[in-house]
């Protein structure tokens, strides 16, 4: 386990969870302890669905200002570009992914959040990049994956003005998917994702490939895309176990294999 950031398993459920009081900002360290903890919750097959939770105050209040205020162009250039690709291994974990959300969620923390396949969100919850009111442009996805999930105005919005985007707003728009009373995010995530975990995970893993590869591409590669995937689930124990049940009418029991 990292110093900042370790891996919960309980029920088939792996809760990614951050760790840095007081507000998870995001360092070097933490940076390396979630690649290491993205790459186990990949490889650990009790892993069925994941969570990501920076606890009950904060999910994550961006990265760490006293760690660059003074780092050169050149050193920032090899910075992000870790950030970048550690984010994008959280990104493909080829498992269900919530973001509970909790208090700030801000700056690479909503970068962060931006990487899972769903975000819920307290009441209370604060989301945004603020990153212009300190002279720069989010750097570890924001201006890539925010315009994917909202408008491309809303983004531009987002990021220009910096501002905080209060939980209703985020719903409203398309930034989170449920907005939760605050002491029941974490436990909401929780429930949602062992639902996931105890369902066809071996067919989830490619629907997530398929979908997410596939809105980033022209639509006949996409299809191309569809069509490998699905014809790769014909080798699966959960498909000939689905269409048998179907068959017969009786409940499938569905393992992920």
């Amino acid at each position: 386990m990292g110093e900042f950031v370790r891996l919960e398993v309980e029920d088939g459920v792996g809760t990614i969870r951050l760790d840095r009081p007081p507000m998870n900002a995001i360092n070097d360290q933490l940076t390396q302890d979630l690649q290491e903890v993205a790459v186990e919750a990949t490889m650990n097959d009790d892993v069925r669905a994941c969570v990501i939770w920076g606890g009950e105050k904060v999910f994550a209040a961006g990265a760490d200002i006293k760690q660059m205020a003074d780092a050169s162009s050149h050193s920032m250039k090899a910075r992000i570009s870790g950030l970048q690709e550690v984010f994008s291994i959280v990104e493909d974990i080829p498992k269900v992914t919530i973001a509970a959300i909790n208090g700030f969620c801000l700056g690479g923390g909503m970068e962060l959040a931006m990487c899972a396949d769903f975000r819920f969100a307290a009441e209370d919850a604060q989301l945004g990049q603020p990153e212009i009111k300190l002279g720069i442009i989010p750097g570890a996805g924001g201006t890539q994956r925010l315009p994917r999930l909202v408008s491309l105005s809303r983004a531009k919005d987002i990021v220009y003005s910096g501002r905080f985007v209060p939980a209703k707003e985020a719903l409203d728009i398309g930034l989170v998917d449920e907005v939760v009373p605050a002491p029941d995010v974490y436990e909401r995530a929780v429930e949602t994702a062992k639902e996931y975990a105890k369902g066809p995970t071996a067919a989830l893993r490619a629907a997530k490939v398929s979908v997410t590869w596939g809105s980033r591409v022209d639509l006949r590669t996409g299809l191309v895309i569809e069509r490998e995937t699905v014809a790769v689930l014909f080798a699966t124990e959960d498909q000939k176990e689905g269409m048998a049940a179907l068959v017969e009418k009786r409940q499938a029991e569905l393992k992920g294999k």
